[in-house]
């Protein structure tokens, strides 16, 4: 049997050097989000703890000025 290597996946703000995660920007909140658009957890989206703190407070916000929905369509 061959081993597949697991990729470990790169926190996508630290690798694009983004400070701040921006909750006016919805279609890059967009990729955190399931199709039931539930924030999705950081084993699977690979950012790290403290982006991920960061990109669930920005889907709040967002969700609240609507730019992000709270259900899906």
């Amino acid at each position: 049997m061959q081993q597949q290597l697991k990729k470990d996946k790169q926190c996508y703000f630290c690798v694009n050097n983004l400070k701040e995660v921006d909750y006016k920007d919805a279609q890059l909140l967009r990729r955190f989000l399931n199709s039931y658009a539930k924030i999705l957890p950081k084993k699977r989206t690979g950012v790290c703890s403290k982006h991920q703190r960061k990109v669930a407070l920005a889907v709040k916000r967002a969700r609240i000025l609507a730019l992000v929905p709270f259900l899906p369509r």
